[in-house]
Parts: C-alpha cells; sequence; structure tokens
C-alpha cells in the first residue's frame, strides 16, 4: 500500500485550481488519447457519387444524363475534370495520354438525344467489359442553332454527371485533340 505524502503548499493551490475548474462547469476526460476513428473531412458531393457508383447497377435502364442546360465551352477548351481524391499521378497519366483507352465511340452526326443513348450504351458496356480507359470523340462542330459545340458542351456535363466516370480530359492531337476526351472509369468494386 502507498503511503500519501502530507499536504503542503502546493496542494493548497492544487485543490483550489481544481475547485474553480468544477464550479466553472469542466469535466476531467476519460482517455487522453486522439480519436484515431474519427473520419476525414471529404467532398460530400464525391461521397455521393462513391457511393452511387459503388450501389450503381449496369444494367438499369434509366437515363443517367441529364438533359437539362448545360454550360457552353468553346470549340478549342480544353476539357478537364477528376474527383477530388483521384490520385494526381493518375490523373498526370490520364492528361498526358498515357493510359492506354481500349475503345472509342464517335459521335460526330449524332443529334444530341442519339448522342446521349449512345454515351450511356457505350459506358455501361465499358464498365460491364471492365475497361479502365475509353475515348469519346465529340467533334468540335457548332450546333446548327447554338453559337457553341453542342455535343462537346453536353459530354462534358453528362460525363461529370457517371457515378463511374473518375476523371476525363482532352486527348491528345494524335487522338483528336479538344475534339475528344479520354474517360477514366471506375471497374466495378474497385476504389481507384
Amino acid at each position: 500500500m502507498s503511503q500519501r505524502r502530507p499536504p503542503d503548499d502546493d496542494d493548497d493551490d492544487s485543490n483550489a485550481f481544481r475547485q474553480a475548474l468544477r464550479e466553472a462547469g469542466v469535466r476531467r476526460i476519460a482517455v487522453n488519447r486522439a480519436d484515431p476513428g474519427r473520419p476525414k473531412r471529404r467532398d460530400p458531393a464525391a461521397a455521393e457519387r462513391r457511393a452511387a457508383a459503388v450501389a450503381a447497377d449496369t444494367t438499369e435502364s434509366a437515363s443517367r444524363t441529364s438533359d437539362g442546360r448545360v454550360e457552353p465551352v468553346r470549340p478549342s477548351e480544353f476539357l478537364d475534370f477528376a474527383l477530388p481524391d483521384l490520385p494526381y499521378r493518375t490523373r498526370s497519366q490520364l492528361k498526358r495520354g498515357q493510359i492506354a483507352w481500349e475503345a472509342g465511340l464517335d459521335l460526330h452526326g449524332y443529334s444530341l438525344d442519339e448522342a446521349r443513348l449512345e454515351l450511356e450504351s457505350f459506358l455501361k458496356e465499358a464498365v460491364g467489359s471492365r475497361m479502365r480507359c475509353v475515348l469519346v470523340v465529340h467533334g468540335k462542330a457548332w450546333g446548327s442553332t447554338a453559337d457553341y459545340p453542342v455535343i462537346k458542351s453536353h459530354i462534358n456535363a453528362w460525363l461529370r454527371e457517371w457515378p463511374t466516370v473518375l476523371a476525363f480530359c482532352s486527348a491528345r492531337e494524335l487522338d483528336g485533340g479538344t475534339g475528344a476526351v479520354y474517360v477514366l472509369l471506375r471497374r466495378r468494386g474497385q476504389a481507384f
């Protein structure tokens, strides 16, 4: 059994300090360790997309792309999008064309509705075949009644909504330049 020291002046000060803390409503914490289980702060939109991608059924017949108003882009504008938690190295490889594309879709000559249906079908098939990167050629042609490239602008919006799209960017000149995009896809059940 250990012996206690007799109280001295320091103990009186300590007791007074503890009493003041109690009166102020300060409570002793049970554990003096950091909580390593606390999740990191993440972009809520990215978390929603990630959850939707995991739960997505590629045989679903409903449309995944909006047909609402989109932000117009210039014919020569470089398109670039990636989820916030995509590794920098992977994104750089995509931009430099170092990830080989496994299939391509050319949307020249399609109406907007046809292009949307073709894109949805193509992406479903690519994900179902566990493809990692595909090429979508949208062209730079201006719409008949619009003063911007309609299909390119819609592709820019549609791919951002698609849950299995990790990133996309305009292709190298060899593959179509700003008239085409490389699309990096999430393989089913794969984080990255």
